[in-house]
């Protein structure tokens, strides 16, 4: 994987075939417009155990980082990110309760206090689960002793597109790769 700890945008592309949700993470340009390809993840529709692995580009040679469900129940499960060697880099998981009206995520890396992630909108979050509009846009905000830590945002885009800014140097890039990947792969469930 290209050094991305420096990066302070990244953008995620969903494709979809037949069997299989396939994610593009690209960096940003120069320009602010998508640039180089630095992951790419492949997700079995209808997976028993959640388990996403990102590699360094389509041909799924190179490993750079998973993440994978500790239990089959996903009601709040917990998700480990590890590296390519599978060592661990932090975890996140969905506050199950919290997340009745408004989808909450917590994300934990080690030397940072829980990162916490919620849809900006009410109004959004609501007509996501009571209607069966799947192609708002919607706006998720993390935050860590109340400062910004990353957000992820769902473009109007006929297949999903997100656009991911993060704010905080320590932010562990590799994590924020993860659980933008997990709002598109989990968020439904």
């Amino acid at each position: 994987m290209p050094e991305v700890q420096t990066l302070t945008r990244l953008y995620v592309r969903q494709r979809i075939t037949m069997m299989v949700n396939k994610y593009e993470v690209r960096a940003a340009g120069p320009d602010g417009a998508e640039g180089e390809l630095i992951a790419f993840a492949q997700q079995k529709r209808l997976a028993f155990k959640e388990q996403v692995t990102l590699y360094e580009d389509e041909s799924k040679q190179v490993p750079v980082l998973g993440f994978k469900a500790r239990q089959v129940i996903d009601l709040g499960a917990t998700y480990d990110v590890t590296d390519f060697a599978g060592a661990p880099i932090g975890l996140f998981r969905k506050g199950f309760k919290e997340s009745l009206l408004r989808s909450t995520w917590t994300v934990e890396q080690p030397g940072l206090g829980a990162i916490k992630g919620q849809e900006r909108s009410m109004v959004v979050a609501i007509l996501r689960r009571f209607t069966d509009i799947s192609f708002l846009p919607y706006h998720f905000d993390f935050v860590i002793d109340g400062q910004p830590a990353f957000s992820v945002i769902k473009q109007w885009a006929l297949r999903d597109k997100y656009t991911v800014d993060i704010h905080r140097p320590d932010l562990d890039r590799r994590l924020v790769i993860a659980m933008a990947v997990a709002l598109d792969a989990l968020q439904a469930r």
